[in-house]
């Protein structure tokens, strides 16, 4: 019992430590990166209009639903009828630069300051997602979501369509996170961007949905 009292009081010091890190990162990159952010903004607002950025509710640890934010990629084209256009349809070739060179994710950078995510982590999914899990795959929410995370360099987006894998990776992740892989994953993303590996899945704006294990099978 004293042994795994010691595991559980240094796993939480582990976890304070990421979360100081993760915050003090997020506001030097913000800083950092405050010309590349209002350059951007002022292109989105010519291109495309407002609002600048595309915002969701998201479940964060333990489901916790929080606001996440992203530099917006589409238009807001609709039918006759008032419904939107299809993802693909409403893509803009500048909103395709913005995803190739993950400048659209810099608005997460709040996310983190605010402590909703973690710089790394499991990305964070649709709500919708959350009764659709299995209980092993629900265990990515043991620990906040991220920027970057380790299914995103194995594999990325191009997983968007292999739920199990990408799941399976998540919950490797919770159970085998360390600092030293939050900064292997951060080193190993920054080449991938530079590299414009893995950026999104062939033929599709967004990911195909999850509808359950269960329904997959």
């Amino acid at each position: 019992m004293a042994a795994q009292e010691l595991r559980s009081e240094r796993s939480k010091t582990s976890f304070t430590i990421k979360s100081v890190l993760d915050r003090a990162v997020a506001v030097i990159a913000l800083l950092l990166l405050s010309p590349i952010t209002l350059i951007v903004s002022i292109a989105i607002y010519f291109r495309m209009g407002s609002p600048l950025i595309f915002s969701q509710p998201r479940p964060g640890k333990d489901g916790k639903i929080f606001l996440f934010y992203k530099f917006r990629t589409m238009t807001d084209e609709r039918d006759a009828e008032g419904n939107l256009l299809d993802d693909e349809l409403r893509m803009t070739a500048f909103g395709e630069f913005l995803r190739e060179s993950s400048l659209d994710e810099l608005p997460q950078l709040w996310n983190v300051v605010r402590g909703d995510m973690s710089i790394v982590g499991p990305r964070p999914l649709l709500v919708q997602y959350l009764d659709r899990y299995t209980p092993e795959q629900a265990r990515r929410h043991e620990v906040n979501p991220g920027i970057t995370g380790w299914a995103q360099i194995n594999g990325r987006r191009l997983l968007d369509g292999d739920w199990e894998k990408k799941f399976r990776l998540d919950v490797w992740y919770v159970d085998n996170w360390s600092l030293w892989l939050d900064l292997k994953i951060i080193l190993m993303t920054v080449g991938k961007v530079l590299r414009k590996e893995e950026i999104s899945q062939p033929g599709h704006a967004t990911g195909a949905e999850f509808m359950g294990s269960k329904a997959e099978g």
